[in-house]
């Protein structure tokens, strides 16, 4: 695992070199590819070492995030071309990426912590230093403190475990059971603030569309998944407490899902239809993983991959159309099929895997993540349906407003899209259908 870090570290000279922007992406092509590698022998944890290790988790987040990274560079091509301070904006994708590298695969609770606190940093710079508009102040605040005031409870509750087992390895921690209500909840705040579960998720629609579109990207592809990463590894520890106090959350994340399923429809900005649709989308995780049974585990890791890949690109999406309009809202982003035909196509592909059509891999999680809800209470079924049926609907709504009807007559010259375009999309697109191929992969690892 260390060898990935030291390469990741020594990546951080070629930010400040001339005219390395593409050659950054490149290495990061090339650490993925040789971090794949490590699939051929991973077995339970793999790669130990004092304080770092791996398993199918933390090697699957891991796998996304140098993508994602990856194609965050790709998509800032206008920061590369407007030359708008690019090498600090490389050396903050290099320093986020670590942190992210660590956050998954440390095995002490204490620095998965620091590292999870840390990851906060560099998206706060990327939303302040390269977001658009003014508020982009307010929304990095409201990042920052709802993080924050969900974390220091968490800290108390890591220094109590540590006073009560003497050790922090998350490993050994199942070997253990918690019965303490007060712990329980403080440790789970932080997870349910950065997944976001509804009354806690005001900061993500306003960091979305305040950020850039790397921001968006990390945003939605990585930093939501951080929640349930957390989820997965702290929850070991209450099993019993969980079983009596874990219906509060399935609760309120499935009807909070469905209002913010409704929520969708009124958005008449594209960013902001996407972030509550990641509102929605992760309520049915946090009530996959709160079932704490073996089909909710296994959706939830499957939904939250699937998820990161799809938004990702949607918000590629939206940028490409930005671009060219320098507008994200609906009535100006009407009838781009006679502008960019091609481009609609992949408008179509990555709704359709947002709705989870066939063979996208959010298909084979709602499916999971369905059946487990549903052994829980047949109650929720009634949500369920709900929330499936009008996560169509908005999909088909953002789809058909923006690709049909009259074009807004302002617009006079277009050009459709260039191959840098079309391969970050089918690059998002490709991993999100094919992988479905491989799902065993993603069911041997609880």
């Amino acid at each position: 695992m260390m060898k990935f870090l030291m390469m990741m570290i020594f990546m951080i000279p070629l930010c400040f070199m001339k005219n390395m922007f593409w050659l950054v992406q490149m290495m990061l092509m090339l650490i993925m590819f040789i971090f794949m590698n490590l699939s051929l022998n991973i077995n339970n944890f793999c790669n130990l070492s004092y304080m770092m290790g791996c398993d199918l988790i933390s090697f699957g987040l891991i796998l996304l995030s140098i993508w994602i990274c990856m194609l965050m560079i790709m998509a800032s091509e206008s920061l590369y071309k407007n030359n708008f301070y690019i090498n600090f904006f490389l050396l903050n994708i290099i320093i986020l990426l670590i942190m992210l590298y660590l956050t998954f695969s440390v095995l002490n609770l204490f620095m998965f912590y620091l590292f999870f606190e840390g990851s906060l940093i560099p998206t706060l710079m990327l939303i302040i230093g390269w977001g658009y508009q003014p508020e982009r102040i307010q929304a990095g605040m409201y990042l920052l403190f709802y993080t924050l005031f969900a974390s220091l409870p968490m800290l108390m509750g890591i220094f109590f475990i540590f006073d009560c087992l003497n050790y922090l390895t998350i490993y050994f921690m199942k070997f253990f059971n918690m019965n303490l209500y007060l712990l329980y909840m403080s440790m789970i705040l932080a997870f349910l603030v950065k997944m976001p579960m509804y009354f806690v998720h005001l900061w993500l629609p306003k960091a979305h569309v305040e950020a850039p579109v790397s921001g968006s990207m990390i945003l939605a592809g990585i930093m939501l998944k951080l929640g349930g990463y957390g989820l997965l590894r702290v929850l070991i520890l209450f099993q019993n407490i969980g079983m009596k106090m874990n219906f509060i959350w399935i609760i309120i994340s499935l009807l909070g899902g469905l209002y913010i399923s409704l929520n969708c429809f009124c958005q008449v900005d594209m960013k902001s239809l996407i972030a509550y649709s990641s509102v929605a989308h992760m309520s049915l995780v946090i009530g996959g993983i709160m079932t704490m049974n073996y089909w909710g585990y296994l959706g939830s890791y499957i939904m939250m991959i699937g998820h990161g890949l799809c938004s990702s690109g949607m918000f590629c999406l939206v940028n490409i159309n930005y671009e060219r309009l320098h507008s994200r809202s609906l009535f100006m982003n009407k009838g781009m099929m006679n502008f960019m035909p091609s481009m609609s196509l992949w408008w179509f592909l990555l709704m359709s895997s947002n709705m989870a059509a066939p063979p996208s891999m959010n298909l084979m999680g709602e499916i999971s993540l369905i059946n487990s809800l549903v052994s829980w209470s047949w109650l929720s079924m009634i949500m369920l349906i709900m929330m499936s049926f009008f996560s169509a609907g908005y999909s088909l709504y953002l789809y058909s407003y923006t690709q049909h009807g009259k074009y807004n007559l302002s617009i006079y010259s277009f050009y459709t899209g260039v191959s840098r375009e079309y391969l970050m999309l089918i690059l998002h697109w490709l991993p999100l259908n094919m992988l479905i191929l491989k799902i065993e992969y993603f069911m041997i690892w609880f």
